[in-house]
């Protein structure tokens, strides 16, 4: 079978791009070289504005079933706690971290897409693709040597770090290699030192050591080391991770029964873009940056979930191929974000030399004692801070009503979930309905919900996207914007621009 969507790769990313797909009615085909998924744990942490948008597709159950929910991030130094960041204040159902090993996050995604027709082609390789202009060639074959050519309109590389698709592409990954190495473990702790419920970062002069917890009362351990000698590092030695513990905390804590242990390089890079023609590129093959805050995998699969809405009113003749324009310039700007954000977060706690440590802890300590900062760190690494500030598919506002701006997540909490069901659809927030809103859901009954809901606040209207964004607002009954902007999405009219540039989220 030939699909509309034909994706490489069946991670977090290509499994959540699938799904959302499909569940919109988009013919799609999925496959990964790999013979099987993976049994690591790799990626641990799931956050709230990921969880919200699996909650569309009934996702976010399941999986907050299968993890340990986390509720503050703490930073110390020696035996002082220099900063805690609890999740428990942000504007959602979903107020803290959810840890949860890859390979369960797959498992759950992967059973889901089985319940929506689709199954992932195992052991299948891209072996070579062309852009034919109109859609996609891709030739792949399978680990019995058989081959198959695949007509789609479109592909989308979710192939990793190493992606053949943007290689294929000849895209450039810019960007640099932290100069350090870094040891993950997966293990016990025990002993008489105090129990690791939250997150927890201990910064030392000889380095940072992160612990996670994990399900099935396991931690994930985190360190930066100096760099081994040699082509290939050997894997650290729960000797090893114990040295680390015993230097970095204040001690009592034991470790055993490691499942896991690896060590790893950071690289911090980028495409300058997400798309060429007909295929387009999305989590770890477009952008890869530091673990630091647990952004790389929610990242991704954010990818997904903007991509795939566009994708699918695209495929279903219901907009304009040029929203797909807006794909590579709002997820762009998102991982340009992360891979400041992560590094300088990660260059922060790596800091050396005593005088830098104790004016970093000082400093650290009394930011951190401002109620604003720690709300604005919760924002940002639930990630419920994402905004497409001056985004391509931003329309109009207006100076002075109440409410989020174009780019904003409107928050789905006391709401019925924007997005959810088997179609795209844009939602309508307005004081009452009126004939001519009622003309307007008419007119586009192919991009909106068939109701207006009530207003988000008193004289305005809000016009919001499938992934819950705010796509533009106006005063109330001024419904011609409203459908001058739906227009733009067809391609009859250009999208109306509001005069006023987006406002910013603070850094």
């Amino acid at each position: 079978m030939n699909p509309k969507v034909l994706i490489a790769g069946a991670g977090p990313v290509g499994l959540t791009l699938a799904i959302e797909l499909a569940r919109f009615g988009i013919p799609v085909r999925i496959f990964d070289k790999a013979p099987a998924p993976t049994d690591k744990s790799k990626a641990v942490a799931v956050w709230a504005r990921t969880l919200e948008l699996f909650d569309r597709a009934g996702l976010a159950e399941p999986l907050v079933a299968a993890g340990v929910k986390v509720k503050a991030a703490n930073i110390i130094a020696g035996t002082t706690k220099i900063a805690r960041v609890a999740f428990d204040g942000v504007d959602t159902d979903y107020a803290y971290a959810l840890m949860i090993p890859q390979y369960d996050t797959e498992r759950i995604l992967d059973t889901h897409l089985r319940s929506l027709g689709v199954t992932v082609e195992r052991g299948v390789e891209l072996a070579r693709f062309v852009d034919t202009g109109t859609g996609a060639r891709a030739s792949v074959t399978r680990a019995d040597g058989t081959a198959e050519d695949i007509e789609a309109d479109w592909l989308v590389g979710c192939d990793g770090a190493h992606s053949f698709v943007r290689h294929g592409l000849g895209m450039a990954f810019d960007g640099d290699t932290i100069p350090a190495e870094f040891i993950l473990a997966d293990l016990r702790i025990s002993g008489d030192g105090p129990p690791v419920e939250e997150l927890v970062s201990h910064w030392h002069e000889k380095g940072v050591v992160i612990f996670l917890p994990l399900p099935g009362n396991r931690l994930r351990l985190l360190a930066n080391m100096e760099a081994s000698t040699g082509a290939e590092a050997p894997e650290p030695t729960l000797a090893e991770v114990q040295a680390i513990i015993d230097e970095r905390t204040p001690g009592g804590l034991v470790a055993s029964d490691p499942v896991w242990m690896a060590r790893f390089r950071i690289n911090e890079r980028k495409v300058a873009d997400f798309r060429s023609g007909r295929v387009f590129l999305a989590g770890d093959a477009a952008h890869i940056h530091s673990p630091a805050g647990g952004q790389g995998m929610n990242t991704g699969m954010q990818d997904a979930f903007n991509l795939a809405w566009k994708l699918a009113l695209v495929c279903r003749g219901e907009a304009h191929e040029q929203v797909l324009a807006s794909y590579s310039s709002e997820r762009g700007a998102v991982a340009e974000t992360v891979i400041k954000e992560s590094g300088r977060l990660t260059k922060v706690a790596m800091l050396s030399g005593h005088f830098e440590q104790a004016a970093r802890n000082f400093i650290a300590r009394h930011l951190f004692g401002l109620r604003s900062v720690r709300s604005a760190a919760a924002g940002i690494l639930s990630e419920l801070a994402i905004a497409y500030d001056g985004g391509p598919l931003n329309g109009g506002h207006v100076r002075g009503l109440n409410g989020p701006l174009p780019g904003h997540r409107l928050s789905p909490r006391g709401r019925d979930l924007i997005g959810a069901g088997p179609t795209p659809r844009f939602a309508l927030f307005a004081d009452e309905s009126s004939a001519a809103s009622a003309a307007i859901i008419e007119r586009h009954a192919n991009l909106l919900e068939g109701a207006v809901r009530p207003a988000v606040a008193a004289g305005g209207i809000w016009l919001v996207r499938p992934d819950g964004y705010v796509a533009m607002s106006a005063s109330a009954g001024d419904w011609r914007s409203v459908g001058d902007y739906l227009d733009g999405l067809t391609g009859n009219e250009p999208i109306a621009r509001g005069a006023e540039p987006a406002h910013s989220l603070p850094a």
